[in-house]
């Protein structure tokens, strides 16, 4: 058979004139974690614990309004969306109860994003299990079915929810992260991953645990993906495939001592209770807490604090009626009662721990240290996923996200490679994200560090600019060569997660417009990623996002255009702007100025465009060695390798030319043979070639003045030395 897009055995993806595709998108979008009705973002009280009557309908934005947010999206030269949509999205009104309006109205919206050239491949998002544990993903339901009370996780800090906290604005930096290590994540994700062997006496409708939670996601996943291909029109031309689990997280699995914490418990800020003390806690025990924060080379303690002074319990009540939800609870299921000591884990007459080493071996004497516990029950998932998918679409590409930053599970050794398999792995530069803060003098080589590269992290220290996005580059690749060795040549691999916070430095940007610190750490970002060589998808593109609130979720802002930006422009100094060729060209409309909210332009409300509106190759012809961008002197470099019987076909190699940094065409190209023509509508630059290698070198003259002209400091930042 063949498809509109093939993966080759070298790991490439092909277009149907056998050109070899480079994927760079967006993540769209960071509105879908959230209900539109009633529109609930997390830092918003009132209807949030009515988790059964929302409505994702609306997202990631009204459709009535996609052709403003595509064709900018378009406008930028990316290629490919990471579409985002939740568990809860699909099933939130109750088990096997799916929301067909917002179904049918995402099938709308795909189709609308299809009438944009786009290819799409669907992310079924999570991130710490659930909106009502910190998160987004899975429905309020599942909470009660694993025998929690979410009402609860405030006062015990079973999970710290920024819908709960007293002052919403005060919500402590990066705090959602270290819900993982909190007893809901703890608990839910174990019941999810492995409840039959842990959790044995959790039986609910006759299923353990493990296989009510699976069987629903599952089959709610698939659902939706038979409700998605009914129609005909949307297929492999334009659905490239399915992802896995978003970052997928181990629970307590593999957890050597429940009394110390996890050696892979690398982020604690704010409250930091030990596996155990988060137990305690959530039984109603009042404990003295350490507290942490972030520095470095890491955690590091600044005191303790009073959690769960009232005494409240996590778990639901003993008289919790069960019927709300029509599931039968086994009576070896206590409520009322930690299920972890009826499992004999801790004794709650005397609170001592009996079992510290617990999850640390499955029930058949498997270790479960390290990432072993991902090449049993995470590949078991996994297996089940992809036969789900692929018993509907057989050809649909499988887009395989593993445990984040850790080392992936050996797909062939395990027998769970299958054919168009994508490796999804994520990077952030932790200490960007989580200090806020783009330092350009040092930086950490955080995987190196995981994988045990040096014997102290000192030796992990890197000193200066060059060798910070040098390093950011090396950790790329290593991520990259790993799932080579976890999955073959043969599977490419896509960045499906990366960004910058836009919040740096205090929000200073929002006040002054100078965006240069934003823009050196995205290019050192983008610089990392050509290096390597990899496909993305950055995070993330929200509609809503707004100075004051970020992408309206957990104090995060890491969206490339901001609704508050168009308005500062709009409302502060006024600069006149027409419309590119391209924009024109997409949207149809009239040229408008800065004072019409609604223009469709490449740089109103963008951020730090100047980093990722770059030349990049969408289709070559023949196989690229290497490019990158130059931001400081606009110039793009390529180099390729074409066969002959590639090269003698008509077809040429394209390369997004974007406007920005080439205002009116206005650039020279060196070409090692053949000839060329600039599309300037469509921004790609044609080039027709011999074969052998060949190169390719475009040099313009810096465009965006206009930003430039609200940009303090751009100056300086154009002389840095990359």
């Amino acid at each position: 058979m063949t498809f509109q897009v093939e993966i080759d055995s070298f790991g490439n993806f092909r277009d149907s004139e056998n050109r070899v595709l480079t994927l760079r998108g967006i993540n769209l979008a960071a509105d879908s974690k959230l209900p539109a009705s009633p529109p609930t973002p997390s830092h918003v009280l009132e209807n949030f614990f009515d988790g059964d009557n929302v409505s994702f309908v609306g997202r990631p934005f009204p459709l009535d309004e996609a052709d403003v947010h595509l064709a900018r999206i378009k406008s930028w030269g990316f290629n490919v969306i990471r579409y985002v949509y939740t568990w809860e999205a699909l099933e939130h009104a109750g088990p096997g109860k799916y929301d067909d309006e917002f179904i049918q109205s995402t099938i709308k919206f795909l189709r609308k994003i299809k009438s944009f050239g786009f290819y799409v491949f669907m992310d079924p998002h999570q991130d710490v299990w659930s909106r009502f544990s910190g998160g987004s993903g899975a429905p309020m339901w599942t909470l009660y079915a694993a025998g929690l009370n979410p009402k609860a996780f405030a006062k015990t800090e079973a999970a710290v929810v920024q819908n709960t906290w007293p002052d919403p604005a005060t919500f402590p930096r990066m705090s959602w992260a270290t819900n993982y290590d909190r007893l809901a994540c703890l608990t839910i994700f174990t019941m999810f991953w492995a409840g039959k062997d842990f959790a044995p006496k959790c039986i609910i409708d006759g299923q353990n645990i493990q296989d009510y939670l699976q069987g629903h996601f599952i089959d709610a996943i698939t659902y939706f993906a038979r409700q998605v291909y009914e129609g005909g029109d949307l297929g492999d031309d334009f659905i490239l495939g399915w992802e896995s689990i978003n970052e997928p997280f181990r629970g307590f699995l593999g957890n050597r001592n429940l009394a110390v914490y996890p050696e892979y418990q690398k982020l604690q800020s704010y409250t930091s209770p030990t596996p155990f003390q988060a137990i305690l806690l959530g039984s109603g025990r009042t404990l003295d807490i350490a507290v942490y924060d972030f520095g470095l080379f890491g955690p590091y303690k600044v005191g303790t604090q009073v959690v769960n002074a009232d005494g409240y319990s996590a778990w639901l009540p003993k008289d919790y009626d069960d019927s709300r939800y029509g599931w039968r609870r086994s009576p070896d299921w206590k409520l009322g009662e930690c299920i972890w000591a009826q499992h004999g884990v801790w004794d709650p007459e005397t609170d001592n721990i009996l079992r510290p080493d617990y999850f640390l071996d499955s029930p058949d004497g498997a270790r479960l240290d390290g990432e072993s516990w991902a090449e049993t029950y995470f590949i078991d998932h996994w297996n089940k996923f992809a036969d789900s998918i692929r018993s509907l679409r057989p050809e649909a590409m499988l887009f395989c996200q593993t445990p984040v930053l850790a080392v992936p599970p050996n797909f062939v050794e395990l027998g769970a490679l299958r054919p168009r398999m994508v490796f999804t792995p994520h990077f952030y530069d932790g200490l960007t994200i989580i200090r806020k803060h783009w330092s350009r003098f040092w930086n950490v080589d955080v995987v190196g560090v995981l994988r045990g590269k040096y014997w102290s992290p000192v030796f992990a220290l890197k000193i200066g600019e060059t060798n910070i996005r040098n390093s950011i580059r090396d950790q790329l690749k290593t991520l990259k060569n790993e799932g080579i060795e976890s999955f073959g040549i043969g599977v490419p691999c896509l960045m499906s997660e990366i960004g910058i916070p836009y919040d740096m430095n205090e929000s200073k940007a929002y006040v002054d417009g100078d965006y240069s610190t934003q823009i050196r750490a995205l290019d050192a970002n983008i610089f990392a990623l050509e290096g390597a060589k990899l496909h993305h998808t950055y995070w993330v593109y929200s509609a809503c996002n707004s100075h004051k609130w970020g992408d309206h979720w957990n104090g995060e802002d890491l969206s490339l255009w901001s609704q508050s930006d168009v308005k500062h422009r709009i409302n502060g100094p006024q600069y006149s702007y027409s419309l590119s060729q391209s924009e024109t060209s997409l949207i149809g409309s009239k040229q408008r100025s800065f004072r019409d909210e609604s223009q469709i332009t490449d740089t109103v409300g963008s951020r730090a465009i100047e980093a990722f509106s770059r030349p990049f190759p969408l289709a070559t012809v023949g196989v690229p060695q290497e490019y990158g961008f130059d931001i400081n002197n606009a110039v793009f470099t390529m180099e390729l390798y074409a066969e002959e019987e590639v090269a003698s076909k008509l077809v040429p190699t394209e390369i997004h030319v974007p406007d920005f940094h080439y205002p009116g065409g206005d650039l020279q190209v060196e070409v090692s043979s053949g000839r060329w023509e600039l599309d300037r509508p469509n921004q790609i630059l044609k080039w027709w070639h011999d074969s052998g290698k060949q190169t390719i070198k475009l040099v313009g003259i810096r465009g965006g003045q206009n930003m430039k002209k609200e940009r303090k400091n751009y100056s300086d930042f154009c002389g840095v030395v990359s």
